[in-house]
C-alpha cells in the first residue's frame, strides 16, 4: 500500500512514516519545513520527502493520505485530495486502526515530559526482553529512531493532547485506548486550541473514560491539577509516584550521589545510577518504572535498564564543546519546563554561568500565552537570558521580560544574537539554546563562530 503523509517532518507523523515502511508500505510525504533530528530520521529511512503542499505530490493517486494536523483546509494538497474524493485519515486514527489494536498500549500524557518518559519506558521494556513497539515525538539515543513496531504485545506511545486534524478536534491521545496510562502534570499549553485550562482537563478525563478497569493509571502526586481530573470520575486502578521522596501513597524517589533511592509506599527498592538530572527527571524515571511494573517488569530490572539509558536527542542534548564551553540543545518551550531545564543543568554542575538561550516560537509563545510573569520567573536561575524577540510576537517582550533585569539580553534581529551570545561566552560557560523548532540553526552556527573566537 502507498501512503502519502501531509506533514511528514512533524514529529509524530515521522514516526507514523517510520512505522508505515518498517510494515512494508510504501511511504512519501510532503512537508513545509524539516529539520533535524525528524528530517535526518526519514533520509536515512529512504523516504522522498517533497517540499511544499503541491497536489502533484499526489498524483498518481497513493492508496490513502494520512493528513497530520498542521495541515488546514485551504492548503493546495488537502484542497486535491478533497476534490479529487482521495481516501484520507488522521495520523492517530491510522495509527489506532494499522499499529495498536490488539497490543496492550502503555501511553504517557502531561504538559512536560512525555518524550524523556516515553523513551525511558520503552527502553526499560526492551531491556527487560518484551521487544516493546514504540512511537516518540524524539529520537531516543538508545533506539536511534523514534518509533518501531516491535514484536512484543506491549506499545509505548507518547499521548500528546493537541488536536488531531482539521476534521478531528479531538485530543490525539483518546484514539489510542490504552491499559496503562501515565499522568505526568498538566499545565495550561496549546493557546492556539484551547480556551482555558478547563478545556485540556476535559480532554485529559476523555482519556482517563477510555482506559479499562483493569488498567491502570500512573499520576504525578504532586501536580496540583491532576486531582480535579481525577474528581470527574476514575474507573481503573490508580497508582501514585513523585520525583521527592515525600509522598508514600505509591511510588517516589529520593535523590543521592549517583542517582536516586527508589522506593514503593515509603519502603526502599533500590538504587538508581542515572545520568539524568533534576527532580523533574528523576519523577520521570520513577513514572516509568511503575508503569513497567503494570506489565511484569520487576523494580529491580527497571533499575537496571535505568543505568544504560543515554536519553534523548533535543533534551538537554550536548552538542559541542569549544575551549571550555558547552552548548546544549533542548526542547523546552514552556516556562515550566524551561525552568526545570535551568535547574537540571545547574544540578549537574553548581560551578560556571548558565547562558540561557530562548526563541519563543510555539503558537502558545507566539500569541502571548506564557508572556504573563511565569516566562520571566522561568529564566531567574540563568546568569544570563539572551531572547529572540521575533518579528510575530504578539505581545511586548521587553515589557514581558522586565523582571529579569540586567541579566535580560533582548534581540529582534537573529544575526545580532548570534554575534551577543558568541561575544559574551568565556571558557566554563554552559549555553543553553532552547526552541521548538531548529532556530535557525543557532547552534550550529554559534560552534562556528565560538571556534572562529577560539581558534
Amino acid at each position: 500500500m502507498h501512503l502519502h503523509i501531509l506533514g511528514i517532518c512533524g514529529t509524530f507523523m515521522a514516526g507514523i512514516a517510520a512505522l508505515a515502511r518498517e510494515a512494508g508500505h510504501t511511504v512519501t510525504g510532503s512537508d513545509a519545513n524539516g529539520w533535524p533530528p525528524m528530517s535526518t530520521q526519514l533520509e536515512a529511512l529512504g523516504i522522498a520527502v517533497m517540499p511544499g503542499y503541491k497536489p502533484e505530490h499526489l498524483q498518481p493517486a497513493p492508496d490513502v493520505v494520512v493528513v497530520g494536523n498542521v495541515v488546514t483546509r485551504g492548503n493546495a494538497a488537502m484542497e486535491y485530495v478533497l476534490n479529487a474524493g482521495l481516501p484520507y485519515v488522521s495520523g492517530p486514527q491510522w495509527l489506532a486502526e494499522n499499529v495498536l489494536a490488539g497490543r496492550h498500549v502503555l501511553a504517557v500524557a502531561g504538559t512536560h515530559g512525555k518524550t524523556t518518559t516515553t523513551s525511558l519506558l520503552a527502553w526499560l521494556l526492551d531491556q527487560a526482553g518484551l521487544e516493546p513497539g514504540f512511537l516518540v515525538g524524539g529520537v531516543p539515543v538508545n533506539f536511534g529512531v523514534s518509533a518501531r513496531l516491535g514484536r512484543g504485545r506491549c506499545f509505548v506511545i507518547e499521548a500528546d493532547e493537541y488536536d488531531t486534524a482539521f476534521f478531528d478536534k479531538r485530543s490525539k491521545f483518546v484514539h489510542y485506548r490504552p491499559r496503562t496510562a501515565i499522568l505526568n502534570n498538566l499545565e495550561y499549553d496549546h493557546a492556539d486550541i484551547f480556551p482555558d485550562l478547563a478545556a485540556i482537563e476535559r480532554q485529559f478525563h476523555h482519556l482517563i473514560r477510555t482506559v479499562p478497569g483493569q488498567g491502570r493509571l500512573i499520576v504525578n502526586a504532586q501536580d496540583v491539577n491532576l486531582p480535579r481530573v481525577l474528581d470527574l470520575g476514575v474507573w481503573s486502578e490508580v497508582d501514585w509516584f513523585d520525583g521527592s521522596g515525600h509522598d508514600a501513597r505509591g511510588w517516589s524517589a529520593q535523590r543521592n550521589d549517583r542517582g536516586f533511592t527508589l522506593l514503593q509506599h515509603g519502603l526502599p527498592l533500590g538504587e538508581a545510577v542515572t545520568p539524568l538530572a533534576g527532580p523533574h527527571n528523576r519523577a520521570n524515571a520513577v513514572a516509568a518504572i511503575a508503569a513497567a511494573n503494570h506489565v511484569g517488569v520487576t523494580p529491580a530490572a527497571a533499575l537496571r535498564g535505568l543505568e544504560s539509558f543515554r536519553g534523548i536527542k533535543r533534551r538537554l542534548e550536548l552538542l559541542g564543546t569549544v575551549n571550555g564551553i558547552e552548548v546544549f540543545d533542548d526542547f523546552a518551550h514552556h516556562p515550566t519546563a524551561i525552568e526545570v531545564t535551568i535547574a537540571a543543568l545547574r544540578e549537574r554542575s553548581a560551578t560556571g554561568r548558565i547562558l540561557a538561550v530562548l526563541e519563543p516560537r510555539s503558537n502558545t509563545m507566539r500569541l502571548g500565552g506564557h508572556a504573563g510573569g511565569d516566562l520571566a520567573a522561568s529564566l531567574r536561575d540563568a546568569d544570563l537570558a539572551f531572547v529572540y524577540a521575533r518579528s510575530d510576537l504578539k505581545w511586548d517582550a521587553a515589557s514581558a521580560l522586565a523582571p529579569v533585569g540586567e541579566r535580560l539580553r533582548l534581540h529582534p534581529a537573529f544575526d545580532a544574537l548570534l554575534a551577543a551570545i558568541a561575544d559574551e561566552a568565556r571558557p566554563g560557560d554552559r549555553v543553553l539554546v532552547m526552541s521548538n523548532g531548529d532556530f535557525g540553526g543557532l547552534h550550529r552556527q554559534l560552534l562556528q563562530a565560538l571556534s572562529v573566537k577560539f581558534p
